[in-house]
C-alpha cells in the first residue's frame, strides 16, 4: 500500500523490542558546542498524515527541550512540496527561513527498503539447543513440514540530517542519523518510536538537552 509504505510506519518485531534502531550516527566536529535555537522540520513523504505527525510529534519534543520548532506545512506553501522545486527555488526558500530567524532544518527521508525473511517459530531457545545434533534438528525440522515456517518482512532504511542554515551549503550538515525501521504495519506507533529514537540521537551527540528525570 503506498501510502503507507512511503512513510515510517511498523509494528512491533521478535520479544517486543524497538521498532526503529539506530544504524549509524555522525556529528561534525566544527559544530562541538552548536545547539540550534529555531528549527525548521521537514518530512519528506507523499503521504501528508504521515509527515504532519512525525512533524508534529518531533516539534513537541524539541519544545520540551527549549527548542523552537515548527512544522514545514506551516511555512511552505502547497506549490512548493507539490511540484518539483530547482536548486535556484530551493536556495531561495532557505534564504526566506533565514529571514524568518530560522537557524536549522532537520528533514527526514526514506532512503530504500530491503526485504528480509525471518523464522516465524516465536519460541525463544538458549545456546544449550544448539550443542546437540539431535535438539537442533528437532527444533529447527518444522521447516520441512511448515509452508509458513519462514515470513517475509521489510526493512526501511530511513535517514534524518540536521542543517544549519547560517552557514554555506558545504560546511552546513551539522548531524546525520540512520535508523531501520521494520515491516511497516501502523503509523502512530512508527512515528512515535522514530521520534524518539531521533531524539536520543541528538541527545547523545549533545546537540540537545535532555531532560531532568
Amino acid at each position: 500500500m503506498k501510502t503507507i509504505g512511503s512513510f515510517f510506519v511498523i509494528v512491533f518485531l521478535l520479544f517486543g523490542c524497538s521498532s526503529t534502531k539506530m544504524l549509524d550516527s555522525w556529528k561534525n566536529t566544527d559544530y562541538t558546542t552548536y545547539h540550534p535555537k529555531k528549527v525548521l522540520i521537514l518530512g519528506i513523504t507523499d503521504n501528508l498524515t504521515g509527515r504532519k505527525l512525525f512533524e508534529q510529534q518531533l516539534k513537541a519534543e524539541l519544545n520540551k527541550r527549549g527548542v523552537t520548532a515548527i512544522e514545514s506545512y506551516e511555512v511552505f506553501e502547497s506549490t512548493f512540496t507539490n511540484s518539483k522545486q530547482s536548486e535556484e527555488d530551493i536556495q531561495s526558500e532557505v534564504s526566506k527561513l533565514s529571514n524568518q530567524g530560522f537557524d536549522a532544518i532537520l528533514i527526514s527521508a526514506v532512503k530504500g527498503v530491503d526485504e528480509r525473511i525471518s523464522y516465524s517459530n516465536n519460541i525463544y531457545r538458549t545456546d544449550y539447543y544448539w550443542r546437540r545434533f539431535g535438539h537442533y534438528y528437532y527444533v529447527y525440522q518444522d521447516v520441512y513440514f511448515d509452508p509458513g515456517y519462514y515470513n517475509k518482512y521489510k526493512i526501511y532504511n530511513i535517514e534524518a540530517s540536521l542543517y544549519d542554515l547560517k552557514q554555506k551549503d558545504d560546511k552546513s550538515l551539522v548531524w546525520v542519523g540512520s535508523y531501520g525501521i521494520y515491516d511497516p504495519q501502523t503509523i502512530n506507533n512508527t512515528v512515535k518510536d522514530y521520534v524518539g529514537a531521533i531524539i536520543k540521537s541528538l541527545e547523545n551527540e549533545g546537540i540537545i538537552m535532555k531532560l531532568a528525570k
